[in-house]
C-alpha cells in the first residue's frame, strides 16, 4: 500500500513519447517559380507557451544584439492536466503475472490492475508566416483521424511487455499576432490540443512459483488414505510454461482391524 516505494517512470516516459513524434518537422523554402532554396527542420523544446511568448516579445528590448533573437519557426510543447479516466476502468481484481525480475524460474511477478488517466498536452507551432505554419500542421494533422496509437514499453525490468498508448488530436486553433508596435516582432502561432492515455501501476509484487500440489484423500473414515503428489514435469519452468505433470499416489491403509 501506501509508503512502498516505486517507480516506473510513467509520466516521465509519455513526455518524452510525445516529444518524439515531432522531431522531425521540416519547412521547405522555395523561389516564386518553385524551386527549392532550402529545407529548414523546425526546433522543438519543451516549454510553456506564455514564456515562449514572452521570450519572443522582449527581443525589441535588445537592440544591437540580433543574436539573441529567437529564430523562427520553431515548435513547443507542455503538459497542461492530468485527470482520470473512469471509461477505461476494468475490475481492480484483474492482475496481470510476469516473470520474475530475476529471471529464474523460481521468479513470479504480479502486476496489479492499472488505473487509466489522461494526460493532456498543447503543441505550439510559432512562425514568420503563414505559408511556414500551413506547412507544419499539416505534416502533423493527417496521422491523427483523429486517434494515433503508439506501443511502449512501459517497465524497463519486463521488457517483453508491452502496451498501446492512443494519442488523439483534439482541436487546432490559430493565432496571428499582428497587435502592437509596427516596429515589433510579427508571427504566427497555431495550438494544437491533444489527449494521451495511459495507466498508472502500483509496484510489482515479486513472488515464488508454486511447484508442488499436495492432495489428501480419505475414501471412508478411518479406512484407507490417499495422499497425491504433483510436480511439474520438467521442474524447471517459468510461470507461464506448458508443460505436464508428475503425480505421485500414496495409499496408507488406516483400518484399525486390519494390521497390513
Amino acid at each position: 500500500m501506501l509508503g512502498t516505494y516505486f517507480y516506473h517512470e510513467r509520466i516521465r516516459k509519455t513526455v518524452a513519447l510525445f516529444g518524439s513524434l515531432f522531431t522531425k518537422i521540416h519547412v521547405l523554402r522555395t523561389t516564386s517559380a518553385g524551386a527549392s532554396i532550402n529545407q529548414v527542420r523546425v526546433p522543438l523544446s519543451y516549454a510553456p507557451r506564455s514564456k515562449f511568448l514572452a521570450r519572443l516579445q522582449q527581443v525589441e528590448n535588445l537592440p544591437g544584439d540580433e543574436t539573441v533573437a529567437i529564430k523562427l519557426p520553431r515548435m513547443s510543447f507542455e503538459m497542461t492536466a492530468i485527470s482520470y479516466d473512469s471509461t477505461r476502468q476494468l475490475s481492480k481484481t484483474n492482475n496481470t503475472l510476469v516473470t520474475g525480475a530475476s529471471g529464474t524460474s523460481t521468479g513470479r511477478g504480479k502486476i496489479r490492475q492499472s488505473t487509466p488517466y489522461i494526460i493532456n498536452f498543447s503543441l505550439n507551432v510559432y512562425t514568420n508566416n503563414q505559408d511556414d505554419a500551413l506547412q507544419i500542421v499539416e505534416q502533423i494533422v493527417p496521422y491523427f483521424a483523429p486517434q494515433y496509437t503508439v506501443t511502449i514499453k512501459p517497465y524497463k525490468e519486463h521488457p517483453t511487455i508491452k502496451e498501446d498508448v492512443p494519442i488523439t488530436l483534439q482541436s487546432v486553433s490559430f493565432i496571428n499576432e499582428f497587435e502592437g508596435q509596427q516596429e515589433s516582432r510579427q508571427y504566427v502561432q497555431y495550438v494544437l490540443d491533444f489527449e494521451v492515455k495511459i495507466n498508472f501501476t502500483g509496484p510489482i509484487n515479486e513472488g515464488k512459483v508454486i511447484t508442488k500440489a499436495i492432495t489428501e484423500f480419505e475414501f471412508e473414515k478411518g479406512t484407507k488414505h490417499l495422499t497425491t503428489t504433483t510436480t511439474p514435469n520438467p521442474s524447471t519452468i517459468y510461470y507461464d510454461s506448458d508443460y505436464g505433470f508428475t503425480s505421485t499416489y500414496d495409499y496408507a491403509d488406516i483400518s484399525s482391524d486390519d494390521p497390513t
